[in-house]
């Protein structure tokens, strides 16, 4: 069996590599002897700022996210707008015993104790060290010293070390503070992180253990007076803080679909010449933009005789229904329903990434097509780069495959 991979926007040459690696890894496990064929087309498809981002003044806004639904991802968006909100809050109401705001001589309090132990946490790490292990799968290691130092040396943390006087308090503070940690650095990583919620999580345990603690078991007052806050503030302070890089910094991404918009013949015609080349219908799997190309080729296609010959396309947090609601699909006119060389569609999408979109009820009636949903527990933008750490992801192409 032959599989296509085909990125989506903003990818470059080491990104794709390490996504290729986990695409080929969790098809092989599923298809053993299978060829695996990365298409990579950042570079010569791709789009540039040919004028060095001259033209963005910084203030595009993102669209908001739907977190009413689901309390975890809101507290991790406010987390990762701001890193260290839930410390300042355990500072203001985390006072633990009652002694008139003076500790006995001498004798280190709870919250000074999980600040010192912070601060020893080795910044480099064993290989084979289990915390190691994550952070590199993850794509977080490289983050991990500056995290431990932002937490370490912050005011919020000092403030809150001071205010956990008692063990009840440092154990809350144990947990908050991890949390912090593994939110810097998937803050600064963003959507070069491949982290699920299950593995963010992870993380968070052992450097809970690690600090003294007994990780996400502990009930805090804190998260509770934040969740509100999260519910009511986080779309609009996500898109304050992202507004200016998500066009200068992040400029390939927007882009690229911008280029493919107007410019898209040249990577379709590369497209078909991939699929065309193989000696059985492969199964094309695109990731994004990646999606929304493969649509367009193989719609293009279908009307010709005869059309390529693919045995199933797969769209991962692809756009591409959404853009045929929008009439802007090159491939087909609007309102148009798949020709009828058109394969078989499995759709997979993330109700927490603001890139994915459902295609059945675009195409009502259409047996041909599968929306699958998953989860990583993640918000976006990282949401958007999880599937690929996603076993459910992999275990659906297999079921559509048999």
């Amino acid at each position: 069996m032959r599989f296509v991979f085909v990125h989506g926007t903003g990818v470059r040459r080491e990104r794709f590599d390490e996504l290729f690696r986990l695409v080929s890894a969790g098809l092989l496990k599923r298809f053993p002897g299978a060829e695996v064929e990365p298409c990579y087309w950042g570079d010569e498809f791709g789009a540039t700022l040919s004028a060095g981002g001259a033209s963005v003044p910084g203030t595009t806004p993102m669209a908001p996210a739907d977190i009413d639904d689901d309390p975890e991802t809101a507290e991790w968006l406010l987390l990762l707008t701001d890193p260290f909100c839930e410390l300042r809050v355990l500072a203001e109401i985390g006072t633990g015993a009652d002694d008139g705001g003076f500790g006995l001589p001498g004798v280190q309090s709870a919250g000074e104790a999980v600040g010192d132990r912070l601060r020893g946490l080795p910044r480099d790490l064993d290989p084979g060290d289990k915390l190691a292990v994550l952070l590199r799968e993850t794509g977080l290691a490289d983050g991990y010293g500056y995290a431990l130092d932002a937490v370490a040396y912050s005011e919020e943390f000092h403030d809150a070390c001071l205010a956990a006087e008692d063990d009840a308090v440092a154990a809350e503070l144990v947990l908050l503070t991890s949390r912090a940690v593994v939110a810097v650095m998937l803050a600064e990583a963003r959507d070069t992180t491949l982290c699920t919620g299950d593995e963010r999580d992870q993380i968070v345990d052992v450097l809970s253990d690690r600090l003294g603690g007994t990780g996400r078991g502990v009930v805090t007052g804190t998260l509770g007076v934040l969740f509100k806050l999260a519910q009511r503030m986080t779309t609009q302070a996500a898109r304050d803080r992202w507004r200016g890089d998500f066009t200068h910094e992040k400029a390939s991404e927007v882009g690229d679909i911008l280029r493919y918009q107007s410019r898209g013949e040249p990577l379709r015609a590369h497209l078909e010449q991939v699929i065309g080349r193989s000696t059985e219908p492969p199964v094309v799997i695109g990731h994004s933009l990646g999606g929304i190309a493969l649509v367009d080729t193989l719609a293009l296609a279908a009307v010709r005789q005869p059309p390529l010959p693919v045995r199933l396309l797969v769209t991962v947090g692809s756009q591409a229904p959404f853009l045929h609601e929008l009439g802007a699909l090159a491939g087909l006119r609007p309102g148009a329903a798949l020709p009828a060389s058109f394969p078989d569609w499995l759709n997979v999408y993330d109700p927490m990434d603001l890139l994915a979109y459902l295609a059945e009820p675009v195409f009502a009636g259409d047996r041909r097509i599968t929306d699958h949903e998953v989860r990583s527990r993640q918000p976006f933008p990282v949401s958007h780069s999880a599937y690929w750490r996603l076993d459910p992801v992999f275990d659906r192409i297999a079921e559509a495959l048999r």
